[in-house]
Formats: structure tokens, C-alpha cells, sequence
């Protein structure tokens, strides 16, 4: 058991949002296979069912497992295999590639959620390089700023390398895409209605690494949080350790690891398209002390330029809208500066923008 005198207390949540250790597995997530995408005529519209399976997932659960998903395995392998081999170097030669406030691309272990501290080290870098965002939140600052990734100086045959990260990146984008086209069908639009909005993405991919922890029961690897994206594709060990706050109860369920499937969940601008037919749901990493655990997650997001709003062929006078609108870039530049600082109030939420009656 954890000594609450002993460890540090930057990583120890509030009790209410302790971690318990003996949950059941999530029974009710379901997995999806994506193989009749693959096996379909170029040009048709997906299989009814699939797309059913989409909107039955995205409103019960808000998060589904994908397998036969297109996804070169060796891809995926590559990369994960690289990633060991980054964070099992020095703390000193990792932090020759650090980010801070200025300098929002590469690796960090000192994350905060809800103003607590993460029990974690992550590696960051973004899809197109350089990615354009806003330099500041201030809604008249009309100034922007460019992402630039960086890499490690060692040869790039040897671990955490350019060509690995994008490859696996070229794979996940694809994904992402067709995610969408169900997504879009199962909202009864047309499969390209979100492809516009990716034209000069911000969309980023994080490796993360949860260390062996001395007292699990005390922190966690990520504290509870909702994605501000569009989606999430998640490439998880077998360890397990995400937990996903069940719907119909608040209840938290682990996520049981499936071999070479992604988990994916909507995020809150798909929340907002969708004028709330889909949710963002709250979910979170335990860490435990017997074995590391490594997952890569890929944040598919829109442009900076991006004003997110309830779809107008969603809404009408029996569906009013629930969101007014508001910019990604400039949500997206408050956020990271409160991943860096802790600030007295909790980071800016979808819930500022909804619209009360």
C-alpha cells in the first residue's frame, strides 16, 4: 500500500477520484470489425449494419474497439518498439528533446490534469510539420504560431525516428478518415461531409510511457479528462490500465486490451457537430506497480481555423442548437498552456459554450 507521507503529494488525486484497483472489465464496449469497408465496392455506401454498429456505439458508449481495421501490423509494431526504446534511455538524453511552454512538441513528464499531476512520460508530435495555430487564446489576437516537431539526434535507424513516426502516422490518418465517413453516414450525411474540415489539421500523436508506480491507489497515469477533438485512436499494450466512465451508471470500467484493435472514442467536437447525439465521455489511465505500461494515442483534429458549431443539418425548430460557436485554434491554444502551468481554475470546457435556456 501507498504512504501517503512518503509520496509525493503533486500526484495524489482527490479521494473521490482515486482510483479503485478491483474493477470488472468493460462487458458492454463493443468491438467493431472493419473488414466489409475494405471489401466493399469502391463507391457504394457502407453496409447498413456497420454503419448501425457506429451510432449504436457512439451514443451508448461513446468509445468502440475497431479490429480488421487496415493498419499494417508492422506499422504499429515499429513504432511501439521505437518508443521502448526512447523512454528507456537516460532521463538526461531524453530531455535533450523537452518541451515547455514555447516548444509544444516532443518529449515531457511533468503533464497536469485537473491540475494534478500525471503519473506518466509522454513523447508529442504533430501530424503536419509545421502545424499553424493561433499564438495565443486572446480572441483578438489575430497572430499565429507554427508547431514544429522534434526528433531525437541519434541515427535514425536506431529507436524513436521521423520515418517510423510518420508512417505509422500515414496509416492512422487513413483510419481517421474512414472513422469519419461512418460517422458522418450514421448522422444520415453524406461519408465526405468532415473531410473539408482537415485541410490543414491540427492533429498530433502522444506516446506515452506509465512508469512502475509505488502506490497505484494514490495517482494515476492520466486523471479524468474528455478529449477536445474530433477522435481519438488508441494503440493500447497488454497491460490495460484505460478507464472509461459508463454512461448509463458513471460507473468506471476498465477497457480490456484486444490484440492489434485501436480503441476509439469521439471527442467533443464531434459532441458539438452532432448537437449532442454523440457525447465525449470522461475516462482515465491507472498506472499499477508490477509492469510498465505504453500506449500511443493519435488526436485527430480539425484546422486551427475551424468554428465549431452544431451541424445545420442537424438542427432545426424540434433540434435548436445546444453549442454557440467557437474556434478550435484559440481552445486549442488555452488548453496547452494549462498542460504546463497549474492554474487556479479548472481549463476551458466545451460546457462554456452550450447554450442555456
Amino acid at each position: 500500500m501507498g504512504d501517503l507521507e512518503d509520496f509525493d503529494h503533486a500526484f495524489i488525486q482527490a479521494p473521490e477520484h482515486r482510483p479503485k484497483l478491483a474493477l470488472s472489465d468493460a462487458d458492454g464496449i463493443p468491438t467493431i470489425d472493419l473488414s466489409p469497408i475494405f471489401n466493399s465496392v469502391p463507391g457504394t455506401d457502407f453496409p447498413h449494419h456497420l454503419v448501425q454498429q457506429i451510432a449504436s456505439a457512439c451514443t451508448e458508449w461513446g468509445f468502440f474497439l475497431v479490429v480488421n481495421h487496415g493498419v499494417p501490423p508492422e506499422k504499429r509494431r515499429r513504432i511501439e518498439a521505437a518508443a521502448r526504446e526512447f523512454f528507456g534511455q537516460s532521463l538526461e538524453e531524453k530531455r535533450k528533446v523537452r518541451r515547455n511552454e514555447w516548444v509544444v512538441t516532443g518529449y515531457f513528464d511533468t503533464e497536469l490534469t485537473k491540475n494534478v499531476r500525471d503519473w506518466k512520460e509522454v513523447f508529442d508530435f504533430v501530424v503536419e510539420d509545421p502545424t499553424v495555430i493561433p499564438a495565443s487564446s486572446d480572441p483578438d489576437d489575430t497572430e499565429l504560431t507554427q508547431l514544429v516537431n522534434q526528433w531525437p539526434e541519434y541515427p535514425p535507424e536506431f529507436g524513436l525516428s521521423r520515418e517510423i513516426c510518420e508512417g505509422y502516422v500515414e496509416e492512422l490518418e487513413k483510419l481517421g478518415h474512414k472513422l469519419m465517413e461512418l460517422i458522418a453516414n450514421s448522422l444520415g450525411l453524406p461519408g465526405k461531409r468532415f473531410r473539408d474540415y482537415f485541410k490543414g489539421q491540427t492533429s498530433s500523436v502522444r506516446l506515452n510511457h506509465y512508469p512502475l508506480c509505488p502506490s497505484p491507489e494514490l495517482a494515476l497515469g492520466v486523471g479524468r479528462h474528455k478529449d477536445p477533438g474530433v477522435l481519438t485512436v488508441l494503440a493500447q499494450d497488454d497491460i490495460g490500465g484505460l478507464e472509461v466512465r459508463r454512461k448509463r451508471d458513471g460507473a468506471w470500467i476498465q477497457v480490456k486490451p484486444v490484440p492489434d484493435s485501436f480503441v476509439v472514442n469521439v471527442g467533443d467536437i464531434t459532441q458539438v457537430w452532432s448537437n449532442e447525439k454523440y457525447e465525449s465521455v470522461e475516462h482515465r489511465a491507472t498506472v499499477n506497480s508490477k509492469r510498465d505500461r505504453y500506449s500511443i494515442a493519435f488526436f485527430f483534429y480539425p484546422s486551427h481555423s475551424t468554428i465549431v458549431e452544431p451541424l445545420e443539418e442537424l438542427i432545426g425548430p424540434q433540434n435548436p442548437p445546444k453549442y454557440k460557436p467557437y474556434s478550435f485554434g484559440k481552445f486549442l491554444a488555452s488548453r496547452k498552456r494549462s498542460n504546463f502551468k497549474k492554474l487556479n481554475v479548472d481549463n476551458i470546457q466545451i460546457s462554456d459554450f452550450k447554450i442555456t435556456t
